[in-house]
């Protein structure tokens, strides 16, 4: 049995993902922005341990999330499963950062920085789309979906460089076009698939016991290049250089230096 915090986890693929750990017998803790989004989340998946509030698009309050997740822990897994994409391009957090960078990109960030000690294993939320991402991190803050999914695969391969030593494993999952409130209903990829690689990578079981600094979609590990949208991954996340220009562009950003 597993102790497992899930960010955006009131609806979803990360209330989905939820309801299946309950279901294996695991200890899972949710999140939701606000109080009304944490019942929603209750009701959804009574099993829950617990739902934690945070609003993602606030540094300050996703500071104040690692602080309770340190106090509450020690953890097997923490998914950065939250994320916007449509309609928020002129939305922006208590601190004035762009809302869509604040939670795709700084608030993983932020949160495997701080949380002390350290999980067993973190798994960051990417997408196909982000192999229209912007390897170059110009207009960081203003960054597309597309580019903060890049920014998830870069920071999940540094961190798991970073933490190696600490035997923390990190891993990047692309749960592929799913019919979701984000996907929409046209969407053609299987979402019991992306439910189980979450659970895969969550329990760090099958093919992915051990292994870590790897990109994963429908259980299986993608490789680098443009092999395909969904099964492999954009070859200049590999740029070690880039991945620890993003990380030093972050900390500029959070205030939070890397662990």
């Amino acid at each position: 049995m597993a102790r497992i915090f899930i960010t955006g986890s009131s609806d979803g693929l990360g209330l989905r993902s939820a309801q299946a750990l309950t279901k294996r017998g695991h200890d899972v803790y949710l999140h939701a922005r606000n109080s009304q989004r944490a019942q929603d989340a209750r009701a959804a998946c009574p099993d829950a341990k617990d739902v934690f509030v945070a609003d993602l698009t606030s540094t300050e309050e996703t500071k104040a999330l690692a602080a309770k997740l340190s106090q509450t822990g020690p953890w097997d897994s923490i998914v950065h499963n939250a994320g916007l994409m449509h309609g928020v391009a002129h939305l922006k957090g208590k601190e004035g950062i762009p809302a869509l960078f604040a939670v795709n990109t700084v608030a993983p960030y932020i949160l495997t920085s701080l949380i002390d000690p350290p999980p067993k294993r973190y798994v960051f939320l990417s997408s196909g789309m982000h192999h229209g991402g912007d390897v170059s991190l110009r207009d960081l803050e203003h960054c597309t979906y597309s580019d903060s999914k890049l920014h998830n695969v870069m920071l999940a391969f540094w961190f798991a460089r970073r933490l190696a030593n600490k035997g923390v494993l990190s891993n990047a999952l692309n749960p592929g076009w799913v019919p979701t409130k984000m996907g929409g209903l046209s969407a053609t990829d299987d979402i019991d698939a992306a439910i189980d690689t979450y659970v895969l990578l969550a329990e760090g079981s099958g093919p992915a016991k051990n292994e870590t600094g790897k990109y994963w979609y429908q259980s299986h590990v993608g490789a680098s290049g443009d092999l395909g949208r969904d099964t492999s991954y954009k070859s200049a996340a590999d740029d070690e250089a880039r991945q620890s220009q993003l990380v030093e562009a972050l900390e500029k950003v959070s205030g939070v230096q890397p662990p």
